[in-house]
Parts: C-alpha cells; sequence; structure tokens
C-alpha cells in the first residue's frame, strides 16, 4: 500500500492538523432518562462490580469505538457519562494496554466541542493509515432533531504512544452528511475504512435504514477527506430496521490466523458483515463474497439474512467492533454488555455495562458460522486450581466444585454420553432457542441434558445460573441447545431475567460436548463446543456473592453423563486504573 500515505492524503491531511490544534455513543435508540443523566452515586457498590471484564470505576459505558493495536499498544475507546450511571453526557473514554487485560485509563479522546458535534459524539472506528498513523471516524449530531453526520480527528502528535490527546480539524469537518434519500436521523456508525489497490479508493460503510429496510451504505474516497456515496448500497435487507455499528471484514478459509482489510479482494477468503439491529437489540452477521469490481457484497445461503441469522452471542451481547491484532495476526472482537437490572438500581450502585472478554474470532471449517474464543492472555490471570476427571453423573445429581472461588472463575470442561437413544423428540416448531430454553430451563428432566454447569449459586440452590447443554432428536439430526437461564439467578423477581439460549451447530459423532464458562460476579461469559455458540448473561444474586457463591456440575437428564475432565481457576482481578 505504499504510495498511499504520499502526495495528497499526506498533504491534506497534515494541513488538516495544523489547521487547529484544538482537543476537545450511544445509540439513538436508547431510552433516555433526564432525571438521572448528571447524578453521580455517593458510593460506589461493589458487590456485583467484575473483577477481569472491563470497566471503569463507575458511570455509565456502552459500545466499544475504535479499538486498534498502534506502536506497542493496544487502544480501547468506549462510549462513557462521565456524570451518571445511565446514558446521557457522552464522550469516548480512552484507555491502553499492552495484553488487553489490564488497563491503564486516558482523559476521554472526543467529547462535544464542535458544530459538527455539539449535541453528541457517538460510535465509530479507526483506521490506520500506513506511514500517517491513525484516524477516527465517528459520528456527531448537529442539532436537537438527531441530525447525524460523520466526522473525523486525528492525535495532536502521532509520536505519542499513548496517543493522548486528539484533535478535529475544521478541514473537511464532518467529511460525510446525508445527501437527499438518505435517513438522517438514521445514520451513523462509520467502519473502519479499508483501501482498494486497484482504483486507489478508500471505502468505509454506515449503517442506517430506509423505512423497514437496513441499510449499509457505502462511501469511497481517494483523500480520506472528500468522500462519495456509492450508487447502491453495499448490502440491505428487508424487514431489519435501523444497521447500527455495521463491521465488515474478511476472514480467511484456511486457518485461524486473522486478516488486515486489505486483504478484501485475496483469494480463499469470505467476507462477514455484522449489524447490531437495533429492533432487536441483538447482533446479527452473515458470511458471504464481496466483489471489488461492484462493491456489492452478497450473503451465502447457508444461514438466513435477518433476524433468524447467525449471532456473535446469544445472550446480553451488542454494538460489537472488531479488529486486527498484527502483532499475533489475529481478528479481535469486542463486545458491550449492558445492566439488567433498572436504571433505579444502577443509579443506586455507581455503575452501569461492561465490556465482554476480547475474543479472536476466525472462520469456523465448516464455512457456515464463525468461532470465538477468549484471547489467550486471559490465561495469565488464572489462579488456584482444581480439576476433576471420569466423574460420572446419574439422572438428578448435581456435585460442588470447591477450591476456588467461584464467583470469580474460569471452568473449562468435557461432557460425554455412551448414547443418544434417550434424547428427546424436537418439534419442529421450537425454531427459538431462547423460548425453548424457558420452556425446558433446566429444572425440567430430559433425555440427553439438561447437563452442564450451576454457576453462580447459593449453597441451598435458592439462587443459580444454570449453563448446559440439552440434546433433542429431530428426523435427520440431532439439534443441540446451549442454554444460559437467569430465571433462577436471584431472589429479587423485579429483576430481568432471561433465559438466553442458543442452538450449536455441531458434530456428535464422538458423543462429547464442550464447554467454557468466565463467571464474573454479574456476569456468565459462556462458550459452547468450542466458541461455536456463545452467551453472556447478566445476573444479580442476592445469596449467591463473593464468598457466599458456589459452583456445581449437574444432570438433570435420564442418561449418565460424563465428566471427561473439569479445570476451573479462581481468577485474579485485572488491573483497570
Amino acid at each position: 500500500m505504499k504510495g498511499v500515505c504520499d502526495g495528497k492524503v499526506f498533504v491534506l491531511l497534515l494541513l488538516s492538523l495544523l489547521c487547529v490544534i484544538q482537543h476537545n455513543g450511544v445509540e439513538a435508540s436508547h431510552k433516555t432518562y433526564p432525571t438521572y443523566q448528571s447524578v453521580a452515586s455517593s458510593e460506589v457498590k461493589e458487590i456485583h462490580r467484575t473483577a477481569y471484564h472491563f470497566q471503569p470505576p463507575s458511570h455509565w459505558i456502552n459500545d466499544p469505538n475504535g479499538p486498534m493495536y498502534y506502536n506497542g499498544f493496544y487502544h480501547l475507546f468506549y462510549q462513557l457519562n462521565p456524570k451518571g450511571a445511565v446514558w446521557g453526557n457522552i464522550v469516548w473514554a480512552h484507555s491502553v494496554s499492552t495484553d488487553l487485560i489490564n488497563w491503564t485509563p486516558l482523559e476521554p479522546a472526543i467529547y462535544p466541542s464542535k458544530p459538527w458535534d455539539k449535541y453528541g459524539c457517538w460510535s465509530g472506528s479507526a483506521t490506520i493509515i500506513p506511514g500517517m498513523g491513525p484516524v477516527i471516524l465517528y459520528t456527531g449530531i448537529i442539532d436537537d432533531k438527531n441530525t447525524q453526520v460523520q466526522c473525523y480527528a486525528v492525535p495532536e502528535n502521532a509520536s505519542d504512544p499513548y496517543l493522548k490527546k486528539w484533535v478535529k480539524p475544521d478541514l473537511h469537518n464532518p467529511i460525510v452528511v446525508a445527501e437527499e434519500g438518505v435517513n438522517g436521523s438514521a445514520f451513523r456508525d462509520p467502519t473502519t475504512a479499508w483501501y482498494g489497490k486497484e482504483d486507489g479508493h478508500w471505502r468505509m460503510i454506515v449503517g442506517s435504514k430506509r423505512k423497514h429496510r437496513g441499510m449499509a451504505y457505502l462511501y469511497r474516497s481517494k483523500d480520506f477527506l472528500k468522500w462519495v456515496k456509492a450508487k447502491h448500497p453495499i448490502h440491505s435487507s428487508a424487514d431489519t430496521g435501523m444497521w447500527e455499528c455495521p463491521d465488515f471484514y474478511p476472514v480467511s478459509m484456511k486457518g485461524q490466523n486473522g486478516l488486515d482489510l486489505s486483504a478484501m479482494d485475496a483469494p480463499d477468503v469470505k467476507h462477514v458483515l455484522k449489524n447490531s439491529l437495533d429492533l432487536t437489540r441483538y447482533e446479527y452477521y452473515t458470511l458471504g463474497s464481496y466483489s471489488t469490481s461492484t462493491d456489492k457484497y452478497v450473503p451465502d445461503n447457508t444461514s438466513e439474512d435477518g433476524w433468524g441469522g447467525l449471532r456473535y452471542d446469544y445472550g446480553n451481547f451488542y454494538a460489537s467492533k472488531s479488529f486486527f491484532d498484527p502483532s499475533k495476526n489475529r481478528r479481535i472482537l469486542w463486545g458491550w454488555a449492558n445492566e439488567s437490572d433498572t436504571p433505579q438500581d444502577d443509579v443506586l450502585k455507581g455503575w452501569a455495562g461492561i465490556q465482554a472478554i476480547p475474543r479472536t474470532v476466525w472462520l469456523d471449517p465448516n464455512q457456515r458460522q464463525l468461532v470465538q474464543w477468549p484471547i489467550e492472555e486471559l490465561d495469565s490471570l488464572r489462579g488456584e486450581q482444581v480439576t476433576m476427571k471420569d466423574q460420572v453423573l446419574q439422572k438428578g445429581d448435581h456435585i460442588e466444585v470447591t477450591g476456588i472461588t467461584p464467583a470469580q472463575a474460569d471452568v473449562d470442561a468435557s461432557f460425554s454420553f455412551t448414547s443418544l437413544d434417550n434424547a428427546e423428540s424436537f418439534d419442529p416448531s421450537w425454531t427459538n432457542a431462547q423460548d425453548l430454553c424457558a420452556q425446558k430451563g433446566s429444572k425440567v428432566q430430559g433425555g440427553v441434558g439438561p447437563f452442564g454447569l450451576l454457576t453462580l449459586a447459593s449453597k441451598k440452590l435458592e439462587e443459580f445460573t444454570p449453563v448446559f447443554f440439552r440434546i433433542f432428536k429431530a428426523p435427520d439430526k440431532h439439534v443441540v441447545l446451549l442454554c444460559s437461564d437467569a430465571s433462577s439467578s436471584t431472589l429479587k423477581k423485579s429483576k430481568y431475567r432471561p433465559s438466553f439460549a442458543g442452538f450449536v451447530d455441531v458434530d456428535l459423532a464422538e458423543k462429547r460436548l464442550l464447554l467454557r464458562s468466565l463467571i464474573d460476579h454479574s456476569v456468565v461469559e459462556s462458550f459452547g463446543a468450542g466458541g461455536k455458540t456463545n452467551v453472556l448473561s447478566r445476573v444479580y444474586p442476592e445469596l449467591a456473592v463473593q464468598n457466599n457463591a458456589h459452583l456445581f456440575v449437574f444432570n438433570n437428564g435420564t442418561e449418565p453423563i460424563k465428566i471427561e475432565y473439569l479445570s476451573a481457576w479462581s481468577m485474579k482481578p485485572a488491573v483497570r486504573y
């Protein structure tokens, strides 16, 4: 990509930077609580705060923004309310790390300060221009009518390893304004840009909608400052509503290595288009093919292009953003996990929102879906370990796992069974995994399953959050359900206690299922079948907190289940501030 940074790009960006040296999310759909937006808690409640998932010392956070690796440091920007524990007063907070686990906070990188963002600085991405450095693309709001425009910011000093200060040049800002025919109040969250080697154009996507159709508008630029909308969106889908936080990137069809966006037109790749759907508050992605000549993305026909399609996570996971990590040749995914309690509770406890553990993402060998796994650096927090091997669980068994801190743990297990003959019949009308989880649950006896873990459990099981598999027999295959059921997670009936679940596309020839769960006080983040299906739950137990939390393995099916192995570790806290 030599030459991209020469000539016009360099000159214009340099002029923009010299033009003004003055430094200075949150989706439109977030419900606002004006009374609480600037109310800070007199005391931050620690009881449900996480120890190794990312969160600041206090206040509301949401979308991860512009994650990147640059000059030896990982950078995470995220939407933060510096004045309270509900959405409002949003700035781009900024933290840096050398390992994606332990973080140092810096001053906010972006906050409302210009005419084009005086009513808000919303989500966006970071693009590293070779030879130049990073540029942030973000959405600004210019008026009280929620008119959204796309803006850019650059480091005040690109040689500063921490990139502490950012400026928003007057030249060409905003860089994109919604033209006629584009819904200016639903026009946000620009992606990381990629460079077309054939025509010398940069490209980026902006999420939007046209009536009920979700839209991914494509923009091109020769100089990264003047952007022109392509005649057609790169992709759209009927009846999906607003596409927030789009993400678009290539994945290799060979191996687990991640790819930079420069590989968009490389051979042996598939492409991922992800959107966060405002109407459902869940994320969906498709795998497909991208034509650099037509600038059109066409999903494969192996999954639905809509609400019933593939998801990164079947739980509380939204507004995700990925980036390529050149230091380890991998693609890393960040996602936001909101609270499941009330705004009043958030104000009282003084904080709201966490980031999920960063995940490495690659293409499954079957090429029908992605696989995700917690980054390897997380293992550095593992402390005391206990193991279990060749333990058979009969119907009704629940055995406690002792010797670790169950409220702050990493659990990795392999469950096996000798027969599938006892699997329950699968009703073809069971198309919604979450509804099926709520209907069956962990307490309803099955054939093969339910079996798995009882996390954040009280001693007498008044409270517990089960994470489990259940296997059904369909006419031509077996159907595997992974469920994380919060319905019994707390004695407080006023809490939101969803039964999150997803189906697992897995070969049962070896009659074995793998499960890993990261337990961190108010979050249970689970990875089924090696990361094929993942579910993050937020829970708020009253009894099963801190040293009073327990962990059990259980089986409530007629088929005996063998724990081939189970390793569980107490997790040390991460350094975050």
